[in-house]
């Protein structure tokens, strides 16, 4: 009783009912709070990968909607409160976001305050054209918006890119545009002061065409001081990717080269054009624009296609000739086996 026999407020009595309410509602919360924290590190119901977007804008509550119908989590109600207590509530980032498969409600809720949002990739061979690039990322579909307008030919720096869901095509193809754009310089000043371009420009027109002569690491260095032996003697470069290149502006083409190919009138036609094409052919990689600014040292001035993949080399055209006529046979061989 609260009240002693005379009526008064028993004050004793009072603080007593108090500390025992103040007790029991600690008990209470100490074990709400100690079955929420065992929850947060429970293993998560799904047993394997989730992928769940969160728009930019949604709210906690949406938030948590969204990962218990992806499967992440079977508590939103748990989810949104620890949000709140950490003081992560107004800390949760928007994105595509993967969970590993049994994750956490705890560790759901660090990743999406983190930011540690799901990135895709998309990998640019080496020696592609611009419409081969634009081909690809028009075909990627976590990626968003138009294409741009198709940039300068060899501008694109082949390499694999990351992204997230979203990321407009023109961003990634800028993302490749300043990547060429801060490689090229870098190279171009720890180049061989013997070789004879002038312009960071220059080397990455013969790099995309070494790119397309070969696709063996150890040849690109001497295919490049075959065409500067070419270069220093005044002789035509003579290649036949820069041929392909003038006749399908770099439209993929498997028709073989002909005669009358040969005899395109076209600046990029170095079998009747002096010198470099006036822009590159392709996108070049980082290893041909290496190997055209420290070519190997060769007196070689030909090269042809062995039958194995790579080149047989020549100094004279006599022996070019000879490598030609060898390949003529080993290709004759071979269809006849077949």
């Amino acid at each position: 009783m609260l009240f002693d026999g005379n009526g008064k407020l028993n004050l004793r009595r009072v603080v007593m009912v108090c500390v025992w309410t103040l007790l029991g509602l600690a008990l209470i919360s100490g074990g709400a709070w100690h079955w929420t924290q065992s929850w947060l590190d429970a293993p998560g119901p799904h047993t394997s990968e989730i992928i769940a977007d969160l728009p930019m804008g949604t709210s906690l509550d949406g938030i948590a909607k969204r990962l218990q119908e992806a499967g992440a989590i079977d508590q939103p109600a748990l989810f949104r409160a620890a949000a709140i207590l950490s003081g992560n509530a107004r800390r949760l980032k928007a994105g595509e976001y993967a969970f590993a498969p049994a994750a956490s409600p705890r560790a759901i809720l660090r990743k999406i305050t983190t930011g540690e949002i799901l990135q895709h990739q998309i990998s640019i061979a080496e020696g592609l054209s611009i419409h081969q690039v634009l081909l690809l990322v028009a075909a990627i579909e976590p990626l968003s918006g138009t294409l741009p307008p198709p940039p300068p030919e060899g501008s694109l720096l082949p390499e694999t890119y990351n992204f997230p869901r979203g990321e407009t095509r023109a961003a990634l193809i800028a993302r490749m545009q300043a990547a060429q754009n801060l490689l090229l310089p870098k190279l171009w000043a720890e180049r061989n002061g013997q070789i004879p371009l002038t312009a960071p420009e220059e080397a990455l027109i013969l790099a995309s065409i070494v790119e397309k002569e070969t696709g063996i690491a150890a040849e690109r260095p001497l295919i490049a001081g075959v065409f500067y032996n070419r270069l220093r003697i005044g002789m035509p470069l003579q290649s036949d990717p820069t041929v392909v290149y003038a006749r399908d502006k770099g439209v993929p083409n498997d028709a073989p080269i002909s005669r009358a190919d040969l005899a395109i009138e076209s600046p990029f036609n170095t079998y009747k054009q002096p010198g470099l094409p006036p822009a590159p052919i392709a996108n070049p990689g980082r290893a041909a624009l290496e190997a055209v600014l420290h070519p190997a040292t060769t007196d070689a001035l030909y090269f042809a296609a062995d039958g194995s993949g790579g080149h047989a080399f020549a100094t004279s055209l006599d022996a070019h000739n000879k490598n030609v006529a060898n390949l003529r046979a080993r290709e004759k061989r071979q269809n006849t086996e077949e």
